[in-house]
């Protein structure tokens, strides 16, 4: 681990009323738990000078999910109560397409992005790997995030397990995987967060 102190920005993904009273609830962890994580690391990084950026996602008028304008389409008051210092609307999953992030990120001298928010597997999965790919560093807040269950042609399954699946996946090699409690202890004493490796994480579950 590096001895330089993180230049962190926290990304805050898509809290928006879709998520909690219209057609996508969130499941796991539940929002009684993320929700609460996601302000605390919001009000943490503040604290601590640490950029916050809130993401929206937007669909056209008429959609059955995240209308334009709609209530469900509208941040989560809770969310929307804390100031950032920047907002970014996006129309597809990673927070880097179509948008400035980048671009703001860079002009902040930003090296280690840590997630916040929703969907685990969707828009956070996105972002997290664009940013890995950009070489920053990455940090995944595992219960300031969640996930909802799918079935389709592909196969069934429960929130639980995407949500699990995804975090092993992530801390695997593009992010490090940590609780809101941790991260802002990392935050508060300037330190960098681990993650693991492929090698490694193989290896564990080929011994268990």
């Amino acid at each position: 681990m590096s001895n330089t102190p993180p230049r962190r920005a926290l990304l805050v993904i898509d809290v928006q009323n879709e998520y909690f009273t219209g057609q996508l609830p969130i499941e796991y962890p539940p929002v009684d738990i993320s929700l609460p994580n996601i302000t605390a690391a919001m009000q943490a990084a503040r604290a601590a000078g640490v950029p916050v950026i809130v993401v929206q996602h937007d669909a056209p008028q008429g959609s059955p999910v995240f209308a334009r304008g709609s209530d469900s389409w509208q941040l989560h008051p809770q969310v929307a109560a804390i100031e950032a210092d920047h907002h970014i609307h996006k129309t597809m999953g990673s927070a880097f397409a179509g948008t400035d992030l980048r671009e703001w990120l860079s002009g902040k001298n930003i090296d280690t992005l840590a997630i916040a928010g929703y969907m685990t597997h969707n828009c956070d999965a996105a972002t997290i790997y664009q940013a890995a790919h950009d070489g920053l560093a990455v940090e995944f807040l595992a219960d300031a995030t969640g996930a909802l269950p799918y079935a389709n042609a592909a196969g069934k399954a429960s929130a639980e397990e995407i949500h699990r699946v995804y975090s092993t996946v992530f801390h695997s090699n593009f992010a490090a995987v940590a609780s809101t409690a941790d991260w802002i202890a990392a935050v508060r004493q300037g330190e960098p967060l681990e993650k693991d490796n492929i090698f490694l994480s193989n290896q564990r579950a080929r011994q268990a």
